[in-house]
């Protein structure tokens, strides 16, 4: 048995994906490319022997279909996911799940009602081998308790159109979830500093940043936020125990978060595949793409007010627990 997959969206990602599920994974090929721009969808189609259309809707009519990745710019994910979920197929939904916390509460709440876990989110970073070396070194507990996380994320440079709540939407959102998965709590609390600005940074946007955060046992995690680095991309962590001090990713530099997670990815989708056959979800769930959601929006609201902001949740379903 395989997956025979929908890509939902061309661009970058999705292109990208459709390359790695014909070239990389195992057990799964692309069957159908989506996009709004159909001579965007056949040029990612044609190579790799796939059909291109032009919505959803068509591509789960195409024989054999039975598992949906979803690529699309994040404002577009809320209404693939329901009609993936009305098919109760096996879903990859790139972040964010949606773009704001009230719309990912439908959809946990959607597939809580279906009974089972049908969405998988992307985010890659839980498959680095770094992170889930320093995962284990955490629960492992030889050098004591955790105690502070130091994390950097640089971009060398933004497209137009960048804004400053993207600061905290399309970059912090994967130090949100990575904190989330290496304390294995809830975030509490989120502040937003906004120091000297850079020269090189677009009219408008203080950059870089600095992002305070708090775990539910009061763990404490910072974020400096900078990307207009011009240097290239870079992505590091250090964790502070009570007995010692690890790193990852520091001195690690790539032209892009592509070529710095590539094996995080081919991972992921693997993950995915393999899960999806046994009828599972393997990597992070729609709870979690809910909890960062709502990580972004205190961020945001910190971002405009400086203020320490509190992170609300809704009572997690027992699907999650």
């Amino acid at each position: 048995m395989s997956l025979k997959v929908a890509v939902v969206g061309a661009g970058r990602m999705g292109a990208d994906h459709v390359r790695r599920l014909h070239e990389v994974t195992e057990r799964a090929s692309v069957a159908v490319v989506v996009d709004i721009d159909l001579d965007r969808a056949a040029a990612v189609a044609e190579p790799v022997g796939a059909v291109a259309v032009a919505s959803l809707e068509a591509a789960l009519e195409v024989d054999g279909v039975n598992a949906v990745l979803i690529a699309t710019p994040g404002f577009l994910h809320e209404a693939a996911l329901y009609r993936a979920l009305e098919r109760d197929l096996p879903i990859l939904c790139e972040k964010p799940m949606t773009p704001d916390a009230a719309s990912a509460w439908k959809v946990v709440q959607a597939e809580a009602a279906l009974g089972r876990q049908r969405i998988q989110v992307g985010f890659m970073r839980q498959f680095d081998a770094g992170y889930q070396a320093l995962k284990a070194e955490i629960e492992g507990g030889a050098a004591g308790g955790l105690l502070i996380l130091h994390c950097v994320h640089r971009n060398p440079d933004t497209l137009a159109g960048f804004t400053e709540a993207m600061l905290i939407n399309d970059s912090v959102v994967h130090e949100f979830d990575a904190i989330r998965f290496l304390t294995g709590e809830e975030i509490s609390s989120v502040q937003v500093r906004k120091g000297k600005r850079s020269s090189l940074a677009p009219e408008g946007i203080k950059d870089p940043q600095q992002v305070l955060i708090e775990t539910e046992s009061g763990i404490l995690a910072d974020v400096e936020i900078f990307v207009n680095a011009r240097y290239g991309y870079e992505v590091a962590t250090q964790a502070v125990f009570e007995n010692g001090v690890q790193n990852i990713g520091s001195g690690e530099v790539t032209p892009s978060f592509i070529e710095r997670f590539e094996a995080a990815y081919d991972a992921e989708v693997q993950s995915w595949v393999d899960a999806a056959l046994q009828g599972r979800i393997g990597g992070p769930n729609a709870w979690d793409g809910y909890a960062t959601a709502a990580c972004c929006e205190a961020g945001v609201a910190a971002q405009r007010t400086g203020e320490r902001t509190a992170v609300v949740l809704e009572t997690k379903p027992e699907l999650y627990r």
